[in-house]
């Protein structure tokens, strides 16, 4: 018997005795197991912490004061701490499973870590505190760990196989990682120096796009393009609109950065539209992919990924809006960002952990039992329906804070944070239980 399709997340299916070539259906690899679990467990820790600290931060959010330190400090846990260490960990999956490119250097990947993962918690530690001295130590780590990622992936990318959408999403995507890196030392440097003047908010937000949409949506697109239709069993969707949404999101995040920058009216919404399109392909794309699907019912892992497609739409409604008004709108601008990286982003990656992560742990404790008696299926790993309520509080909890803070209503972002955070608790239970749980019908 071979390792279950990542797709399995129906708990009524058993693991398929050899599962069809056809749906491309991957193997772990399981050389790189250790460099991914270390990275998503590290990932959810920084998830519970952030989500803890948007309850804190919650009348700076109804506010609309997203230049706050604190603020900038619980992004950076989210956009760092959740967001990057879990793509750091999946591309060590991703690259040998779907690319034929394994880990050029595993140790430097060991190296990365231990560097990357400290240094958010000093970096984020240093801008709500204001400790020099926490700035430095922490940018100095994310720096050296970020340079070893993007070394071990290039040289690794350089071996690959196969060279197509996803290749390109993901060389593409570290380019915009080490843009975001550089913007974020010139902002760094701005809070001891103040060199950038009234220009700062613009710098500021220049690096959000860069960061959210050219590093983590570009990211997103180049690996679902691979992802989806394993996940879906959707392989004779037309896959054409992936190439467009690189394309236009690739050109618009520099376009529309370079208008921020310069106060270029024109140039903000040439850069805009782009990206506009550029969402617009990638949900068209997504779209297919479910339309296309062989298995009619959707697991808790698809409906994630569905509802973090209507928030991107969501965020991406709003930032045409912001775009029109200006950025002295400041609860529009900070709705804005919650909306995209909460529902549209952070959801998003979650749902793709469901599929993920329950087949990795399988394929630890189960990988030498194959063809030697019955194993439990991959979906019993986990409970499906403590998922179902982790969805519905973690979208009602992104629905309270954007409108709670529209509305400059703290008692509604607050309680949209609890609700939130109480969602995350859950997923953090329920990854526990891959983990080091026993699935459901396994006997003792």
């Amino acid at each position: 018997m071979s390792a279950p399709a990542l797709h399995a997340g129906d708990a009524s299916a058993a693991p398929p005795a050899a599962p069809p070539r056809a749906f491309g259906t991957p193997t772990p690899a399981v050389g790189s197991l250790a460099l991914a679990g270390e990275h998503f467990a590290a990932a959810i820790l920084y998830l519970l912490v952030g989500s803890a600290c948007l309850v804190w931060i919650a009348p700076d959010l109804a506010a609309g004061l997203y230049p706050q330190p604190r603020v900038a400090a619980v992004t950076h846990l989210f956009t760092l701490g959740w967001l990057t260490t879990t793509i750091f960990g999946a591309l060590y999956q991703l690259l040998p499973v779907a690319l034929g490119a394994a880990p050029r250097w595993p140790r430097l990947g060991h190296a990365s870590f231990w560097s990357f993962v400290p240094g958010v918690a000093l970096f984020a530690g240093g801008i709500a505190t204001g400790k020099t001295a926490l700035h430095h130590a922490g940018i100095g780590l994310l720096t050296v760990g970020i340079v070893l990622l993007v070394t071990n992936v290039v040289a690794s990318l350089a071996r690959s196989r196969a060279r197509d959408v996803t290749w390109a999403g993901i060389t593409i995507a570290l380019a915009f990682l080490a843009s975001t890196l550089v913007l974020g030392v010139v902002l760094l440097h701005n809070i001891h120096t103040g060199f950038l003047g009234e220009d700062r908010l613009r710098v500021l937000a220049v690096h959000l796009h860069v960061a959210l949409v050219g590093w983590a949506l570009v990211m997103i697109v180049g690996v679902s393009h691979r992802l989806l239709p394993m996940f879906l069993l959707a392989h004779n969707a037309d896959t054409r609109w992936t190439k467009r949404a690189l394309a236009l999101l690739t050109v618009g995040v520099p376009v529309l950065g370079t208008g921020i920058a310069t106060a270029s009216g024109p140039l903000a919404w040439t850069g805009g539209a782009l990206l506009v399109a550029g969402v617009g392909c990638f949900v068209t794309q997504a779209a297919m992919f479910f339309r296309a699907r062989v298995r009619r019912k959707l697991d808790v892992g698809m409906r994630f990924v569905m509802l973090a497609v209507g928030f991107l739409l969501l965020a991406t409604a709003l930032g045409v809006t912001l775009l029109a008004l200006g950025v002295a709108h400041t609860r529009l601008a900070t709705a804005y960002v919650l909306v995209g990286l909460l529902g549209g982003i952070v959801l998003y990656v979650v749902g793709h952990f469901y599929k993920i992560v329950p087949l990795l742990a399988w394929t630890v404790r189960y990988r030498d039992r194959l063809g030697r008696g019955a194993v439990p299926t991959v979906a019993a790993t986990f409970s499906a329906r403590v998922a179902y309520a982790q969805l519905a509080a973690m979208t009602l909890g992104v629905a309270a804070m954007g409108g709670g803070t529209l509305a400059g209503h703290v008692h509604c972002v607050r309680a949209g944070a609890v609700v939130w955070s109480a969602g995350v608790l859950l997923f953090t239970v329920q990854i526990a239980r891959v983990a080091f749980g026993r699935p459901a019908g396994e006997s003792k």
